[in-house]
């Protein structure tokens, strides 16, 4: 059970994310629309595929900073090219969880069966395939090489994030430079993209661009490590999916490296469980113990609070403002959420 001073610290953050959505509502309820444009086809199963994805969306924090990027560097958040672009960024994320889905063979997404577990792997595939092709299309209609050139990047970097961490799984002498290039190439890159195109679309000055993008790759990594954290920390009510699942998958994070790098005789127990692939001999809550009692849970939350706070100095660029209070607000919300 959380303690009083856990709580209230949870209850001000929801009331935080809900300010900080609050602000653009409207055009999120607009990116929701041009989601379901965009998701439709012909092919009765797409069709049917891209409405079980977009109802079962998480709180769309990528077209948000999309939107808010542009706002809060003088632009329209709300027009066509904005909202087009916002969901373009929420297609990308959205085919890297189907693809993950698929190399983790997980069963369960946002509490609802996963894509693979309900139309099988060859499905899901195609069907993250396509969602990168149609993002590519949307794109197309900004005839911008630029945002063309940010978006093949982003690409390229996640696949290749996707391809690093399988080189890396069952292993435990990963280091920390091998951890954060993964989650880089996997999360931050596309948090920066997100950030970037908004600035851009919104009228940037180079400057404001560059540290947009340095702001959206901080907290990308941030909301990162947070994630990893949750995984030990939390439950699958919450989360929406099986907690203590990335060690099971042979997935190494921040919190067990340094914890290795203390304990080196814990090198057994995990690799128990990443053998096992489950917590059969050793229970999650005897490596939740000791992650606790050596002190790398707190740590590694330690590492994640200095990228939310240079984060929140990349915004430096932008002149006050409701949307750049928003923006500020986030590395916040992104460190102590709980799913």
């Amino acid at each position: 059970m959380p303690t009083a001073e856990q709580t209230a610290v949870l209850d001000e953050t929801q009331v935080q994310a809900k300010r900080i959505f609050d602000s653009v509502l409207p055009e999120l309820f607009m990116v929701e629309q041009e989601f379901e444009r965009q998701a439709r086809s012909n092919i009765q199963v797409i069709a049917y595929i891209g409405e079980h994805l977009r109802r079962s969306g998480g709180k769309r924090v990528r077209p948000a900073l999309t939107i808010l990027s542009n706002y809060a560097v003088g632009g329209d958040g709300s027009n066509q090219s904005s909202i087009r672009m916002a969901t373009v960024m929420e297609f990308l994320h959205t085919a890297t969880l189907v693809h993950d889905d698929v190399i983790d063979k997980a069963e369960t997404r946002r509490n609802r069966p996963s894509i693979n577990s309900e139309f099988g792997n060859q499905t899901a595939v195609l069907m993250g395939d396509w969602l990168y092709m149609s993002a590519f299309e949307t794109s197309l209609a900004e005839r911008s090489l630029e945002i063309l050139d940010i978006l093949t990047a982003v690409t390229r970097r996640m696949t290749e994030g996707e391809l690093l961490q399988l080189t890396l799984l069952g292993r435990d002498d990963i280091t920390e430079e091998q951890y954060f290039d993964v989650i880089a190439r996997k999360t931050a890159y596309l948090f920066s993209a997100c950030c970037e195109i908004g600035a851009l679309l919104g009228g940037a000055t180079p400057q404001q661009q560059g540290l947009m993008r340095d702001y959206g790759m901080k907290l990308g990594t941030a909301f990162q490590l947070i994630d990893d954290l949750l995984d030990f920390t939390s439950t699958e009510d919450v989360l929406g999916k099986p907690a203590g699942a990335d060690l099971v998958e042979g997935k190494v994070s921040l919190p067990l490296i340094l914890l290795l790098q203390r304990h080196p005789e814990m090198r057994l127990r995990i690799q128990t469980v990443i053998s096992e692939a489950g917590y059969e001999s050793v229970s999650r809550q005897s490596l939740l113990d000791m992650l606790e009692g050596s002190g790398t849970l707190a740590l590694a939350r330690a590492r994640a609070v200095e990228y939310a706070e240079a984060a929140h100095k990349s915004l430096s660029c932008l002149n006050p403002s409701s949307y750049a209070e928003a923006l500020s607000a986030i590395p916040a919300y992104i460190i102590e959420r709980d799913r």
